[in-house]
């Protein structure tokens, strides 16, 4: 097969003209909601009029009624990616805010009508289940039915799960949209080299706490620092409150345990999450060891939080976005050659928004368009091999989509963690790469240095996240935290999960990180850890097995959607990952890095 190349001359900002024309103002996209309420309303009509089946052939009746939950799904995710895309790429676009709403509001009344299916579901006699499911139209997607089946019999009625769900568009979404807002107001100060002032958006002042030179990142880290606690405050009140909802939620349904949602939104088991923390926990020394070598090599006693994602070689290298292309598009090939014409595709047709420009929001993230069969990739390109690393994380979630099409919609629906997989395993594959070509042993090293950074984000940085919010949990069953409260217990997370190896730390970090402030999913934490963890097992059976495992891998991802990751592990991998071994031979591959490195710095 003739691989496609990248072409000459790409643009840094995305197309989405492609997808509904005129931005926020489209018309065609307003004409789309409008339909896309009306269809949620007959659906939500009929579902109030349909009894649970009785018999087989009354299930046969219910096929067109899912084909539409199916096709309405789809179209609510499309319009969520729209003006995600939207408000993301102009934080001051008020257009774009008010069809967030709108757009929160339909996934709302989809979410009611879910619930009326769902409960339909429960309400069936166990053998017309068996029955149902096992027919050749249905059995494509019976892990979902039994999953939604299972999931409506542990939570409240239809009516007071709809009730909630109504009442969350302004309360517990809104508060989301809250922050989002606020992350809007914070500009941060920066002063150049030459003693020119500017004011940076949050996106621009990230990218300068990784810049080479230290002076530049403690000095934009202090204003980091001051420009997010001016507006701690209103932080906290949102964090409080989005907690709230949820732990009340809890308690309503009879739920104890705060985790037992997102565990199951990941479908993984408390035994495998434990098992995955305890292995990481084992292995922690080693990383410790290269946080100290690598204060020695920059000079100082202990690094402090600005230095942790530093990069070693202070280097005036910028990478051009063209050059990251081409790179990205070349070595992917090296392992999958439909990987790599896709991620062609992607740059070829505009569907990355990478331009350093004030107004954007910080961060990146991948969207999937399921009508559109397209994904868009949002991030602020800055030039530097960190820039490089998400461009290649973000089209690793797109190519998983990309295998995803053409499955029921239903079976598309996989999550965080095992998305996180395919990200973290397309970075690996570009940073093995990239090391392997390095031109001079600094470049190497830097290089190397990249890597263990990764492994540092996800066995500590995440860890902390994790630790704290866990935390942060169980205190909030009690009443509020104020700024100093959730401060202490952020600072106390972040020393437990870095053994104690830094200088200074980011109390703060609650208020600057948007993943505390996301609705879709509770604890956006962890799904990082084990998508890297799962997917470094992946690699490490990649390796070993060489070329033709590219198809394997493709058909593990296909399965995301479908199972749980215990079930995806035994059939794919036959691993179990309620055991150390998996997690050990995934970790032997991120220690072998961090050893390399201090064999190389001795």
């Amino acid at each position: 097969m003739k691989q496609v190349s990248v072409n000459d001359q790409l643009v840094e900002t995305w197309d989405l003209d492609s997808i509904f024309p005129g931005g926020s103002s489209s018309e065609q996209f307003a004409k789309f909601l409008d339909e896309l309420k009306a269809n949620i309303a007959e659906l939500h009509s009929v579902l109030e009029q349909t009894s649970a089946p009785q018999n087989l052939k009354e299930t046969i009746a219910l096929d067109q009624t899912i084909q539409g939950l199916q096709s309405a799904r789809a179209r609510a995710l499309e319009a969520s990616a729209f003006v995600e895309c939207l408000t993301a790429q102009d934080q001051h676009d008020k257009k774009a805010v008010q069809l967030t709403g709108r757009v929160t509001t339909l996934r709302a009344a989809m979410d009611n009508v879910m619930t009326l299916f769902d409960s339909l579901l429960r309400d069936t006699d166990d053998q017309v289940w068996q029955e149902w499911i096992a027919r050749d139209e249905i059995a494509p997607i019976a892990f979902i039915m039994n999953e939604k089946r299972d999931s409506a019999r542990e939570k409240l009625s239809p009516e007071l799960e709809s009730l909630a769900a109504d009442l969350a568009v302004d309360g517990y979404h809104g508060w989301g949209q809250h922050y989002d807002t606020i992350v809007s107001k914070v500009g941060v100060a920066f002063t150049d080299e030459d003693g020119k002032k500017s004011t940076l958006s949050v996106g621009q002042a990230a990218n300068k706490l990784s810049d080479s030179d230290r002076e530049v990142r403690e000095r934009t880290f202090i204003e980091w620092e001051k420009a997010w606690a001016q507006v701690a405050d209103y932080s906290a009140d949102t964090l409080n409150r989005l907690a709230g909802f949820r732990l009340k939620l809890y308690e309503k349904r009879g739920w104890e345990d705060a985790l037992k949602e997102p565990l199951q939104i990941n479908r993984m088991s408390s035994e495998t999450l434990n098992m995955m923390w305890q292995v990481i926990e084992e292995n922690k020394p080693i990383f410790v060891s290269y946080l100290e070598r690598k204060a020695k090599l920059l000079g100082v006693d202990q690094l402090s939080w600005s230095d942790v994602d530093a990069p070693l070689a202070k280097s005036e290298t910028k990478i051009s976005y063209q050059a990251a292309a081409e790179d990205i598009v070349q070595q992917f090939s090296k392992f999958s050659p439909k990987m790599a014409d896709f991620a062609t595709e992607a740059f070829n047709r505009s569907w990355i928004e990478a331009e350093d420009r004030p107004g954007k929001r910080p961060g990146g993230f991948c969207t999937p368009l399921p009508v559109s069969k397209q994904t868009r990739i949002f991030m602020t390109f800055g030039g530097n091999y960190s820039n490089v690393s998400t461009l290649a994380h973000e089209l690793g979630h797109a190519y998983h989509q990309h295998l995803m099409d053409g499955l029921p919609q239903f079976n598309q629906d996989y999550a965080m963690n095992v998305a996180e997989t395919a990200s973290t395993f397309a970075e690996m594959i570009l940073a093995d790469a990239l090391l392997k070509n390095a031109g001079s042993e600094e470049e190497k090293l830097a290089l190397l240095a990249e890597k263990v950074q990764n492994s540092v984000s996800f066995f500590m940085n995440i860890h902390a996240r994790f630790l704290f919010e866990t935390r942060f949990y169980e205190k909030r069953k009690s009443g509020m935290l104020d700024v100093s409260e959730l401060s202490t217990l952020m600072e106390e997370a972040q020393r437990e999960a870095y053994h104690g190896a830094l200088g200074s730390y980011h109390p703060l970090f609650w208020t600057s990180k948007l993943h505390f402030y996301i609705t879709d999913v509770p604890f956006y934490n962890f799904p990082y850890t084990f998508g890297y963890m799962f997917s470094t097992g992946i690699y490490a059976r990649a390796l070993k097995e060489g070329e033709g495992f590219a198809a394997k891998y493709d058909a593990l991802l296909r399965d995301t959607g479908r199972m749980t990751v215990e079930e995806l592990a035994a059939k794919h991998l036959n691993a179990d990952l309620t055991k150390p071994d998996f997690w050990r031979e995934a970790m032997a591959l991120a220690v072998a890095d961090a050893q390399m490195f201090l064999d190389l710095t001795k």
